[in-house]
């Protein structure tokens, strides 16, 4: 096809191996993973940036017999995940946070550690969110490449798919993320903790977990193969559940989305959210950015964030050197 997209349904490829302690780096068992020293190690991750807030000083004060009981815990199998303390902020989006005790977050980063780079390896070049080496000027630099491309170099047509995915992270299926996680996790004691975590909140993923910024790709990686594979969609990126495809035929977009709404809606029971089709030549926003041929400019929202964080920041130092 002239976009670089055929959206004939194709037997796509499948996942390739799967997670054993093997795959675990400086991890021989499961005994190793849960060990003090690595315990220590998710802690020492975990704190970075997070130094003087009163919960992660309390569990600072006893950290040894904290890292050595959740050690216990782990291997007798008596872990059991609390609760979460809910605020609310606005950047300058209106979000629900969910935070959870630092101890569990301790658990949070060790699991991180165990199972990123097992899933990081199996990810689609252009999965760029919570990855690292990727992150929204990676995703935005591609984006401009296959405008490029499509369009030869901005003097034929180029039209760009968008849409997100409607309440992305309270719409996950847990029983779904499960059989998902189960097909590369082989073993047994590292998929109970990993469903610990998931059970701990009543649905969906909550928002404020280390963990479910991985499992969001674990889960959406299944869009991404179909996409890839199925689809064939050669221009395509993700970031988060913001999707982007971009072709030279727009009757295709419109054949791939509806193609793609019902995979989402019928394999993952998520909804399609803001839809739409446009022309580089008409300006498309693109993670913050309205792009047009050459050049492109933030996006009014940007730079309102960009300065409420600068404006924080400031704050921040001059606190800090107070104290």
């Amino acid at each position: 096809m002239r976009g670089g997209m055929s959206v004939g349904i194709r037997g796509g490829g499948g996942h390739k191996g799967k997670y054993t302690i093997q795959n675990v780096p400086n991890a021989r068992s499961f005994e190793e993973i849960i060990s003090y020293e690595n315990l220590l190690r998710a802690w020492e991750d975990f704190i970075k940036g997070k130094r003087g807030r009163r919960d992660v000083d309390m569990f600072a004060r006893t950290l040894s017999d904290n890292l050595w009981q959740l050690h216990f815990d782990l291997k007798n199998s008596t872990y059991a995940h609390g609760g979460y303390h809910e605020y609310t902020i606005c950047d300058p989006k209106k979000r629900t946070i969910h935070k959870a005790s630092v101890r569990d977050r301790v658990v949070h980063r060790l699991v991180y550690n165990a199972l990123y780079r097992y899933f990081d390896k199996r990810f689609i070049h252009d999965s760029h969110s919570s990855r690292k080496g990727k992150g929204t000027h990676r995703a935005r630099d591609r984006f401009r490449l296959f405008a490029q491309k499509v369009s030869k170099n901005y003097t034929k047509q180029c039209f760009v798919l968008k849409f997100d995915i409607q309440k992305c992270f309270a719409s996950i299926d847990q029983t779904t993320l499960l059989e998902i996680l189960k097909k590369h996790i082989a073993d047994d004691e590292v998929y109970d903790i990993v469903a610990i975590i998931i059970g701990s909140f009543k649905c969906g993923l909550p928002l404020g977990n280390l963990t479910s910024q991985l499992f969001i790709n674990v889960y959406l990686h299944e869009l991404d193969w179909f996409c890839k594979h199925t689809i064939r969609a050669k221009y395509y990126l993700r970031y988060a559940d913001d999707v982007v495809i971009v072709s030279d035929d727009e009757d295709e977009l419109d054949v791939a989305y509806r193609i793609i709404a019902d995979f989402l809606l019928s394999k993952l029971y998520l909804t399609t959210h803001k839809k739409s089709v446009a022309t580089i030549y008409q300006g498309v926003d693109v993670l913050g950015v309205i792009f047009f041929p050459r050049y492109g400019i933030l996006r009014r929202r940007t730079r309102v964030r960009m300065r409420v964080r600068e404006q924080h920041g400031k704050y921040l130092q001059t606190r800090n050197g107070a104290e």
